[in-house]
């Protein structure tokens, strides 16, 4: 079981750990609504080093980019991030990713933990005929996420680079307690705050600045709970190898003016069942329940949880592209028990 370097950190603090994409993880210190709240309320951090990092680097890594991901890479200025997705052959998704343009022919991609390898396999196939060079500098990086409405003004206590006038998804180099880092103003949360890349062997001198600061150390539940509030997909729940990002509601990443790889295949495939939050009634929904509509089975839960916000029951699902529309009434089997779910715009939380 691989660790993040600021393992030691966790266990310091008495998290309770688990194992995750190959790592072991905080889940939580505390409690998964307490963190959760903080995060909301003040700023919390979370410990996402387990994350990969590959440089895409050469005269051809635009050229390359566009082919590889779904998004239009060619809007990307220096400095700038943005969400994207892999394509594979057949129509389905290889993983979702973020990409950072960190000067004229760099860029920095971001990918989930338990896809490192798979990821890395793939770009390496379609590489051939691109001026490009890879790098899995994945060991070479801690990953630090700062999150909450209060992440930006404590953040800014402890470095002379200026993090507040900065925009969404700019990415950039600064000084954090002293340290080199790369500051990204992106996240998971829904809330504002940055994405600190660091040096492992300095990791643990600016958690242990921000602890100092009283921000608040969130496990991964707590990250879980806070992406769904916000309506974002997580890879191997909501967006899979055989799930088509156009009957989600987040197929803005397809841009079919360009080609890129697995096109013929992605537009072609038709959406039987499309991705629609639920809120759900009198109980908590979870991966995998039934949805039905007057006893017949038209769809399945990819992600479900207690809002801590809301107060009630939410979750993703497919279900039958016919019942997709707004306030459309459904039932979510919940331990052989009916609970009365509706379809329900997306983010259940609005930040």
């Amino acid at each position: 079981m691989k660790t993040t370097p600021l393992h030691q950190a966790h266990l310091a603090l008495g998290a309770k750990m688990v194992p995750f994409a190959g790592y072991e993880m905080p889940i939580q210190y505390t409690s998964i609504t307490s963190e959760h709240l903080a995060v909301r309320g003040l700023a919390g951090m979370f410990d996402v080093s387990h994350m990969g990092e590959f440089w895409i680097r050469g005269s051809g890594a635009l050229e390359f980019l566009q082919y590889a991901t779904l998004n239009d890479v060619s809007k990307l200025k220096v400095g700038r991030a943005q969400y994207s997705m892999l394509p594979n052959e057949r129509g389905g998704l290889v993983d979702d990713i973020y990409i950072y343009r960190t000067n004229e022919n760099e860029y920095l991609m971001v990918v989930n933990a338990a896809n490192i390898e798979k990821d890395w396999a793939h770009l390496n196939n379609l590489k051939a005929g691109f001026e490009v060079e890879l790098e899995n500098a994945s060991d070479f990086f801690a990953l630090i996420a700062v999150q909450g409405p209060q992440a930006v003004a404590v953040l800014q206590k402890l470095s002379d680079t200026d993090l507040t006038s900065r925009k969404k998804n700019d990415t950039f180099m600064g000084k954090l307690v002293g340290k080199w880092v790369r500051f990204a103003r992106t996240g998971y949360t829904g809330e504002d705050g940055y994405e600190v890349f660091v040096a492992p062997d300095e990791a643990r001198v600016v958690w242990e600045a921000l602890l100092g600061a009283e921000v608040t150390p969130c496990g991964l539940g707590a990250r879980d709970t806070l992406r769904l509030e916000a309506g974002f997909p997580l890879y191997g729940h909501e967006l899979t190898d055989e799930t088509s990002p156009l009957c989600t509601p987040f197929s803005w990443v397809v841009k079919s003016h360009k080609e890129f790889h697995g096109k013929e295949a992605l537009l072609k495939n038709p959406c039987e069942r499309q991705l629609v939050g639920l809120q759900v009634e009198g109980g908590i929904p979870r991966e995998g329940y039934r949805v039905l509509k007057e006893g017949r089975e038209v769809g399945i839960l990819t992600s479900g949880t207690h809002s801590p916000v809301l107060k009630k029951g939410i979750g993703m699902a497919y279900v039958k592209s016919d019942l997709t529309a707004l306030g459309t009434s459904l039932d979510v089997e919940i331990r052989g028990r009916m609970a009365a779910a509706t379809v329900v715009e997306t983010p259940f939380v609005k930040l």
